[in-house]
């Protein structure tokens, strides 16, 4: 870092990523300090730098000020951490020792000593304070060291799963044998053996996952497992909605046909149409949210120079259906109030995911078909309906090259606060069009 740099940090003051300190501060708050922003994006602790900016320098030997520094990384951080360690000279002789902490720091979360406890710290604009249990729970999440969809979900049971998708799952889908219907101790065997279950020994609890794909009422017991939709006849959310806001419940996955009308045909099951309802006795989710963009989407026609009528639609399926997909799979199920938004305007549609992005993972990374995955369970279930490739490249095949494509326009992914943004912009200007009603 050179004198410019720190300079601009001393003036701009303490931030989300910026802390100040006295040279003589104590272990316990210096650990503190580091755990927060290891465990938000990184950034600087300025050491011999107080409140509003006044520098008062390293009064100890910088050698001795860096060993220190490396010594309370290693012995009150868990699990430790080496900082990057630099000095900067300053006027009248001083010099600021700068701890640089990484922006993606790979095992969150981070705990600083507090007498004989640990206690995971968290960055909140300007104050570290401790986590809460969902704070944690998220950055360990984050770190990929605890999968959400395979936690138990209490006081749910085996009756509150879609034994009809649950068949077309195993059966259709898998070609594997399954149960019979009322064979609860098999079901419960081959649910747990898939983890679509847990055995906490006095009961077989479904998971997370288990119930957002295959559960009967999902939103009974997480309430952040659906997706609100609406669409705006402007370019601006308000209260002059053409259809809805509602919301859209349900499992993830649909039913496709009933137990009792035998396999389904191979590949069937497979999405062709931008109506993923269409031969489904009952839609899930991602169908539902595929549906309500279908049914509140122009569609632009024109005569070509041989005379026939051609169509286009406003937004590519592939692009749309990889976007709910991934909403739906990569969400950060730990935010318990939230659902997933899905958002139609004259101009473009928007999905956004509660959550930041899981640890390691970028948009520029994403862009090049990275893959990373904060719900391995819903994922490898997706896979085999066909919604996710084995590549990873759905984002920079169907949603960028595909939108490039179809009309001509780059898509943005964006993370924001706690929440990722995909918005896919419609080509304007096309000569004639109509709508698909209601």
């Amino acid at each position: 870092m050179n004198r410019t740099e720190l300079a601009d940090l001393i003036r701009n003051g303490e931030s989300s990523g910026v802390e100040l300190e006295r040279d003589d501060v104590g272990p316990e708050r210096l650990a503190k300090e580091m755990a927060a922003l290891l465990n938000l994006e990184g950034g600087h602790i300025l050491l011999g730098v107080e409140d509003g900016g006044i520098v008062t320098g390293l009064t100890r030997d910088p050698k001795q000020a860096e060993e220190w520094v490396m010594e309370v990384a290693r012995t009150h951080l868990r699990p430790a951490a080496i900082p990057f360690w630099e000095t900067v000279p300053w006027e009248e002789g001083k010099i600021i020792g700068v701890v640089s902490l990484p922006e993606d720091a790979p095992d969150k979360p981070y705990k600083a000593k507090r007498g004989s406890a640990w206690v995971t710290q968290v960055r909140v604009g300007t104050t570290t304070r401790d986590a809460s249990d969902e704070e944690e729970a998220r950055l360990y999440m984050q770190s990929g060291r605890l999968q959400y969809d395979r936690k138990p979900v209490p006081g749910a049971g085996l009756d509150d799963l879609d034994r009809r998708r649950l068949v077309n799952y195993f059966r259709d889908i898998r070609q594997q044998d399954c149960p019979e219907a009322d064979d609860t101790d098999s079901w419960q065997r081959l649910l747990v053996n898939t983890e679509l279950m847990v055995d906490e020994g006095a009961r077989v609890i479904p998971t997370v996952g288990g119930l957002l794909l295959f559960g009967e009422r999902p939103k009974r017991y997480l309430p952040q497992s659906g997706i609100s939709a609406v669409a705006y006849t402007g370019t601006e959310k308000d209260y002059n909605a053409k259809a809805g806001p509602r919301t859209l419940r349900g499992p993830i996955v649909s039913l496709l046909t009933a137990p009792s009308e035998g396999p389904l045909q191979t590949d069937s099951y497979v999405p062709r149409s931008f109506s993923e309802t269409d031969g489904a006795l009952e839609a899930g989710i991602i169908a539902q949210a595929l549906d309500f963009v279908r049914r509140n989407t122009e569609v632009q026609a024109w005569i070509d120079g041989d005379g026939v009528r051609r169509e286009r639609w406003d937004y590519p399926l592939d692009a749309v259906r990889e976007t709910l997909v991934n909403a739906v799979a990569h969400r950060d199920y730990s935010i318990t109030v939230i659902d997933i938004e899905l958002a139609l305007y004259a101009d473009r549609l928007e999905v956004i995911s509660p959550g930041r992005l899981p640890n390691t993972v970028t948009v520029e990374k994403m862009r090049a078909g990275y893959r990373a995955s904060r719900n391995e369970l819903i994922k490898e279930v997706l896979r085999d309906y066909r919604y996710i490739e084995t590549t990873g490249l759905g984002v920079p095949r169907k949603i960028i090259l595909g939108m490039r494509e179809h009309n001509g326009t780059e898509p943005d992914l964006i993370e924001e606060d706690d929440r990722f943004i995909v918005r896919l912009r419609k080509r304007l200007g096309v000569a004639c069009s109509y709508r698909v009603g209601e």
